[in-house]
């Protein structure tokens, strides 16, 4: 069955920030329908408006506040701009995708066709997370019709909250990736970006976004341990002080690339690491660069994260290792071992994967619940008389949460 709907999707995420799940889900269902991607506001300008951008056939906007104004004027200035914005473009039904709760002061009015709230993380055990996003979350969790999940752990824990919540791990682009693989020669299928050529092997790499979830004494561990290998760190600098980062000669922080870099990179790499704490912020991530890695061709070392050792580790895809000398001695066998029974094993897996079939599945999942009648699909709502007031939140609710 077809259903024609325009998805709006309110993130925390900045479009630009870095490309990662909504991004490939975004993108792919822009390719059939009308795509909206709300932000956070931005407090810096004269008078409320919309920015806007349309990249890879999404409509990226942003809400551009006055600064000064009231928690309130916020929630106030930016229900009329959505408002406005729908008046003028919605032809079809809506489909509210939810990253973030702390949307819903401004959007809880709205008749959406369907509700998704595509939970990437437990957004309330990271670092500056809103007191109030428990509360939000569990409003949403009554007006969502499915809720997807970005990992195994993290269905888990939320299933029990919705009957209809559904895992959706991260996927990956197999073939972007693979471009990084070494050819018939030997060499690399890149030359060298130009802030690495210069580094010596063994090298170590990690990409991604660098914060309270990076276990830094880990890496300057390691660094000091072995100082002939080269740590290179690729990826924003977020809620965590830059002067904390440790700052060996052979750790090597070369800043955010884009997506389209990353393989490059990784072509040049020996090991590629996951070198997160075990903390709050990281009990249910699912780190997307794990399949992204192994597409790479690279053996992979990682801290003992659920949704890696299960199922990369035990299926040994992935070294796993909880102490700087076990993650010394992971790296030490990666370098010798010859990596080819590895790779068979996790080229398998990988051929189960790509974003094409979760966003199918996903979009499968939608037509189910658009194509019941309507009071079998929403569950009761939350009474709005019990949701926190626009008094409640400080000014600025921006998350500025980053992906692992």
């Amino acid at each position: 069955m077809a259903i024609d709907f325009d998805l709006v999707c309110f993130s925390h995420l900045r479009w630009d920030f870095v490309f990662q799940r909504p991004q490939h889900l975004l993108t792919r269902c822009a390719r059939e329908r009308s795509v909206l991607f709300f932000e956070e506001p931005t407090f810096d300008a004269a008078t409320p408006h919309l920015a806007w951008k349309e990249v890879a056939g999404v409509d990226v906007v942003v809400p551009r506040l006055p600064s000064g104004g009231t928690a309130e004027q916020a929630i106030a200035q930016q229900r009329q701009l959505l408002d406005n914005l729908l008046a003028r473009r919605a032809k079809a039904p809506l489909l509210l995708w939810y990253y973030t709760p702390m949307a819903l002061p401004f959007t809880r009015h709205l008749q959406p066709a369907v509700t998704v709230y595509d939970c990437m993380d437990e957004l309330a055990n990271f670092q500056g997370a809103p007191p109030l996003l428990g509360q939000l979350e569990r409003e949403l969790m009554g007006r969502a019709d499915l809720v997807f999940t970005g990992g195994t752990s993290l269905y888990e824990h939320k299933r029990r909250l919705h009957p209809r919540t559904y895992p959706f791990p991260s996927s990956v682009d197999v073939p972007h990736f693979a471009a990084a693989r070494r050819s018939a020669s030997g060499q690399p299928g890149f030359p060298d970006p130009p802030d690495q050529a210069a580094l010596p092997h063994p090298r170590m790499g990690f990409f991604g976004v660098i914060d309270e979830r990076m276990d830094l004494p880990l890496l300057a561990a390691i660094a000091t341990a072995r100082p002939d290998w080269q740590l290179i760190m690729l990826g924003p600098v977020v809620k965590i002080d830059p002067a904390s980062l440790p700052r060996q000669k052979n750790i090597h922080w070369l800043g955010a690339k884009s997506y389209q870099e990353l393989p490059r990179y990784l072509a040049g790499w020996d090991v590629a690491l996951l070198p997160f704490a075990c903390n709050e912020a990281t009990r249910f991530i699912s780190p997307t660069k794990t399949p992204e890695y192994l597409a790479a061709g690279k053996p992979v070392v990682s801290s003992p994260i659920r949704d890696v050792v299960c199922p990369y580790g035990e299926m040994g895809m992935v070294a796993i290792a909880a102490t700087p000398q076990q993650f010394i001695t992971a790296i030490e066998n990666a370098l010798h071992e010859d990596g080819r029974a590895r790779q068979r094993q996790a080229d398998g897996w990988l051929s189960h994967l790509s974003w094409d079939r979760t966003w199918a599945d996903m979009h499968r999942l939608i037509v189910e619940v658009a194509a019941q009648p309507a009071a079998l699909v929403h569950p009761p709502a939350t009474d709005p008389a019990a949701a926190p007031s626009a008094s409640s939140f400080p000014r600025k609710t921006s998350l500025n949460l980053g992906a692992p």
